[in-house]
């Protein structure tokens, strides 16, 4: 049902969310566990707990989601689940040969007060992880944060791994935070041309954008390794791309292991990309190649050649939060006017930076951390825009209000390549500009009346 009812009048709610502009943590800590080499997440919870996150995940990313399942019945649901999760570690080591498991609680499990630590330190006594192999594992209550935090607290899990020798390896930790794994290609390119050295946790890149070659195998051949893992204590220094999705584990190499670390933005668009590449240079001692200027000499040519039709055209935004500011950024920076913007994940700071960010803008802005696509669809009621940029379930707005809508962010189910193309760095954003600019001109396309309508916009 589409939502041609939603009211213009639009009234305080805190009892209820209508639509959420998230979804929960177990899907953002199973994301970034299927970023670890030969690892299978386990969902400590129901089996329909796990059904619907790996139906989540292969949905966007059109690949069979591998995970399992300690599979809570009434009983594991009231007593708890340690003797289901001690018998899923045996399984699974025994059946599938994993070198990682990495375990998420649900609501179930949280709400009964299973403690993961103890569970692990037990299964190790009894022998049940064999030699070599790993146990990691992260709270991921659904009723607490979003996807988001359920991916930051999985890549945390990941940074407890550092076992440091006190020798520096020379290498920079880099953090992607939650983007596409054509967006940790592009990371790893730009780092490699750089010359710095980098461990990026979690990788998805191979994973879940891999070649079709005929033959199946459940742990391709990408992800970090443990052993990557391990050597991240003796790092010169980390990098975290997004407050939200990979500051806490930066911050925890940083006091527990005297790694350094630095917080940037996600790398969407111009701005954010030249702080990412100069962070790059800076920590790994190396010197920007002629490449990176040609390319992002490129950015700004067609930024110059399009910026008359983005010029003032009025934009909603929605989705996690990283994503949401960088994206903001680079609107502004090219003289589009972010009015409407969007998070579902709680947390203060991101109304704030937003506020700052669009502080020069001729127009007002709305803006609200721990919002719902209902309140979107009420303020771009009241304040029509020119665009609506965020995941597929802005498709019911976009076709009630009659706005172009740029699919980015997740989850996109309604669409394929995205885990293909990159929009982070000056390629990323290349395409991101073209995006914008044909979904404006297609709409001017159609709209013009017949002595408007050009051969050349």
């Amino acid at each position: 049902m589409l939502l041609r009812h939603t009211p213009l009048e639009i009234t305080e709610r805190n009892a209820v969310v209508i639509n959420p502009a998230k979804t929960c943590q177990p899907i953002g800590a199973m994301y970034a566990a299927l970023g670890i080499h030969g690892c299978l997440p386990h969902s400590h919870g129901s089996q329909g707990c796990c059904a619907y996150h790996r139906s989540a995940l292969t949905r966007h990313y059109k690949e069979p989601v591998s995970a399992s399942t300690s599979s809570f019945t009434e009983g594991s649901s009231v007593f708890g689940g340690q003797a289901n999760l001690l018998q899923a570690i045996n399984n699974i080591f025994t059946v599938y040969n994993p070198e990682v498991i990495a375990v998420h609680t649900t609501c179930l499990s949280e709400t009964i007060g299973d403690d993961l630590n103890q569970i692990f330190d037990k299964a190790q006594k009894e022998g049940t992880v064999p030699p070599g192999k790993t146990l990691i594992g992260a709270p991921t209550p659904s009723y607490v944060g979003s996807h988001v935090t359920g991916f930051s607290n999985m890549v945390k899990a990941m940074a407890n791994l550092a076992e440091p020798t006190g020798k520096k390896n020379g290498k920079v930790n880099v953090i992607p935070g939650w983007v596409e794994p054509s967006d940790m290609e592009e990371i790893k390119r730009l780092a490699k041309m750089v010359g710095a050295n980098i461990t990026l946790f979690p990788d998805t890149s191979g994973v879940l954008n891999g070649p079709l070659s005929g033959e199946y195998n459940m742990f391709p051949e990408g992800g970090v390794t443990v052993a990557e893992l391990k050597g991240c204590g003796d790092a010169v220094g980390t990098l975290a791309l997004g407050e939200w999705c990979s500051a806490d584990a930066a911050r925890l190499l940083d006091t527990k292991h005297k790694v350094p670390c630095k917080i940037l933005d996600m790398p969407f668009g111009l701005k954010a990309t030249d702080r990412f590449i100069d962070a790059l240079r800076t920590i790994s001692g190396s010197v920007v190649p002629e490449e990176i200027t040609y390319e992002r000499g490129q950015m700004v040519d067609l930024i110059s050649d399009m910026h008359q039709y983005f010029y003032h055209k009025k934009v909603a935004i929605y989705g996690d939060p990283d994503q949401v500011l960088a994206m903001t950024e680079f609107l502004v920076s090219i003289d589009m006017c972010p009015v409407h913007v969007i998070t579902g994940t709680p947390g203060k700071r991101f109304e704030k930076r937003i506020k700052e960010l669009t502080a020069d803008m001729p127009f007002a802005v709305n803006v609200r951390a721990k919002g719902d696509m209902f309140l979107l669809h009420q303020w771009i009621k009241n304040e029509p825009v020119d665009l609506l940029i965020g995941n597929t379930y802005g498709k019911y707005i976009a076709r009630d209000e009659d706005i172009p809508l740029i699919r980015w962010g997740f989850p996109i189910l309604d669409r394929q390549g995205h885990q293909y193309f990159p929009t982070v760095g000056y390629k990323g954003g290349m395409r991101m500009l073209e995006k914008i600019l044909n979904a404006l001109l297609d709409r001017k396309d159609r709209d013009d009346p017949e002595e408007k309508f050009e051969l050349v916009q």
